[in-house]
């Protein structure tokens, strides 16, 4: 019998359920999960949760802590379904606070540990900002782990491996979408994909430099993509796409490894501030994206943050 294409990635790479859906990830089984607020809001409007949904938005003190506990809540489900990390991220309003992202990343710790999962299964995310890696570095020093997301560039990758991030998410798609919609005719199929490209040289300068710092490709537009990058440390994939993986048969190729990753020509010195603040400036797509991907993230905690004012009211 033919093995699916998805059978044969869990051979060469971690494949991790990008998803808050219980149900796929019972039936993808992955190594682990990535939550984030556009995926928290898609589960919290499920019709099931709101009953739970409206407890807790009348236990809490307040919206914040609220967000945290159904951010863990629905965190914990899915810690039960999965032997690997949960992901569960910070809020976006907080992407260029270090101080106010580091007390938030201790409370959904806390909140984790209150519910039983241990903190070690999980992995804080936070938005690659100068100001959220910086957070990073002190959670990683204190022995939280972290997911750097919202990663658009190779700047972005040094600084978060420099501050010693467990894990970086490089977004594939949107660099894609970004390239495609000012060259709507150029060919971005297969290895001439930007995003998978990207990623492709954040991997081989790391593991040419002995970087710790885990590489998981993220932001999928298509099987293609994935298959381009197999190998890679981890993949966070979309239910639809492990399910198109999971039909298709062939022979999926390793495209990245280790010991394949060969030489970096990139500088290895670490950025300063002032450093990365020029060299995002100078990537128009890194920068734009960025700022996009906050708003974007934002506007659907937004649309969370009413739904528990509502359904607290009405408790």
């Amino acid at each position: 019998m033919a093995k699916s294409l998805l059978s044969q990635l869990k051979q060469m790479t971690t494949v991790v359920a990008d998803t808050g859906d219980l149900d796929a990830i019972r039936r993808f089984r992955p190594h682990d999960a990535t939550t984030n607020p556009s995926l928290i809001l898609q589960a919290a409007q499920q019709e099931d949760r709101r009953e739970r949904l409206a407890r807790i938005a009348g236990e809490s003190r307040d919206l914040d802590e609220a967000l945290d506990r159904v951010a863990v809540d629905i965190g914990s489900e899915i810690s039960a379904l999965i032997p690997g990390y949960v992901s569960t991220e910070v809020s976006a309003r907080l992407s260029f606070d270090r101080e106010a992202t580091v007390a938030r990343a201790h409370s959904l710790i806390e909140h984790y540990r209150q519910a039983g999962v241990d903190p070690e299964r999980i992995l804080i995310k936070i938005a690659s900002t100068w100001e959220g890696i910086q957070a990073a570095t002190q959670l990683e020093r204190e022995g939280i782990q972290t997911n750097l997301t919202l990663l658009f560039g190779f700047t972005q990758a040094k600084a978060c491996a420099d501050a010693g991030a467990t894990l970086i998410s490089p977004f594939v798609g949107r660099i894609l979408d970004w390239h495609k919609a000012r060259n709507p005719e150029a060919d971005f199929s297969g290895q001439r994909d930007p995003g998978v490209i990207s990623v492709k040289q954040i991997h081989d300068h790391f593991k040419a430099n002995g970087y710790s710092t885990v590489v998981m490709g993220a932001s999928f537009r298509n099987t293609d993509e994935i298959q381009a990058l197999a190998g890679c440390d981890r993949l966070t994939i979309s239910p639809k796409l492990l399910g198109e993986l999971e039909e298709q048969t062939g022979t999926l190729a390793r495209q990245l490894s280790a010991t394949g990753a060969g030489t970096s020509t990139e500088d290895a010195a670490s950025l300063d501030e002032a450093t990365f603040r020029w060299q995002m400036n100078e990537d128009a797509m890194a920068d734009e994206k960025l700022a996009e991907g906050i708003r974007k993230f934002m506007a659907d905690q937004r649309r969370l943050e009413t739904l528990l004012g509502e359904l607290g009211h009405k408790g």
